[in-house]
C-alpha cells in the first residue's frame, strides 16, 4: 500500500467485519474460504471484499481462496490488534460499568487499565472488574505510569469536552467518545464517537421508509 493511498472509513469498518467471520470460520474448522463466501458472510458483494484487501496487497489464491488463518494475521496487523492497548474510562456509570466487564475487549488486546469518576462515593472502590476507581484528578499520573493510550468518554455531555482536554493534556491523543456531545481536539488527536441515538434514528428512517434491503450506507 502507498502511504499516499487514502483508505475509506467503510473500507476499515469491513476490515473488521472480515476478521470476525474469518475468527468463527476457523472455530468452524475451515482453513481456506473463497471471496464469494466471506462476502456473503459479511453481507456485501465479492469485488468489495477484494477491493477492500486490495488496498494492502495481494492476498489469497486466485481460484482457490484465502488462507483463513493467514488473512486474519493479515487484517489484524492492518488494524494494529496484533498488540495490546491500554484503556482509561472516565464515568464510571452503568455504561462505563458495563465496558470495564465486557470481556471481549480483553481477549482482543483492549486493556482497560484504569477507570476514573468524580463521584467521592465511587472514588476508591473496586469495581466488579477488579479496578480501581480513581479521582479525575489522578488521570495524568496514571496515565503516564501506566502508558494509556486510548481514552474512553462515558460521563454526561456536560462533562465530556472538559474530559477530552483532559486526555489531551495527559497525552491520550485517541478517544472513543459515547457522550452525545461532540468534542472539539486538535487536529493531532483521533476520535470516534459512539451515539445510540444515531443508529437507532437510521433504524426508524429505515422503518418509516419501509427499506430492508435497498438501504446502503
Amino acid at each position: 500500500m502507498k502511504k499516499t493511498t487514502k483508505i475509506p472509513k467503510a473500507t476499515i469498518t469491513r476490515l473488521s467485519l472480515y476478521y470476525r467471520q474469518l475468527e468463527l470460520l476457523e472455530f468452524d474448522g475451515y482453513r481456506l474460504v473463497s471471496s464469494e463466501k466471506l462476502a456473503w458472510l459479511c453481507q456485501v458483494n465479492p469485488a468489495q471484499v477484494r477491493k477492500d484487501l486490495g488496498y494492502f496487497g495481494e492476498f489469497g489464491i486466485r481460484g482457490v481462496g484465502y488462507d483463513v488463518r493467514d488473512l486474519q494475521a493479515e487484517i489484524k496487523k492492518i488494524l494494529a490488534v496484533n498488540r495490546d492497548w491500554n484503556l482509561a474510562i472516565v464515568g464510571i456509570g452503568k455504561l462505563g460499568s458495563a465496558i470495564l466487564q465486557h470481556q471481549n475487549l480483553y481477549i482482543r488486546g483492549f486493556k482497560c487499565v484504569a477507570a476514573f469518576d468524580i463521584d467521592p462515593r465511587k472514588i476508591g472502590k473496586i469495581s466488579p472488574a477488579g479496578i480501581k476507581i480513581r479521582d479525575i484528578e489522578e488521570l495524568e499520573e496514571i496515565a503516564r505510569d501506566l502508558n494509556i493510550e486510548i481514552g474512553v468518554i462515558t460521563t454526561p455531555a456536560s462533562a465530556a469536552q472538559g474530559i477530552a482536554d483532559r486526555f489531551r493534556r495527559a497525552h491520550i491523543n485517541a478517544i472513543l467518545n459515547f457522550s452525545p456531545a461532540r468534542i472539539t481536539v486538535p487536529e493531532c488527536c483521533l476520535v470516534e464517537n459512539i451515539d445510540f441515538t444515531v443508529t437507532l434514528d437510521m433504524l426508524t428512517y429505515k422503518l418509516g421508509h419501509d427499506i430492508v434491503q435497498q438501504y446502503s450506507a
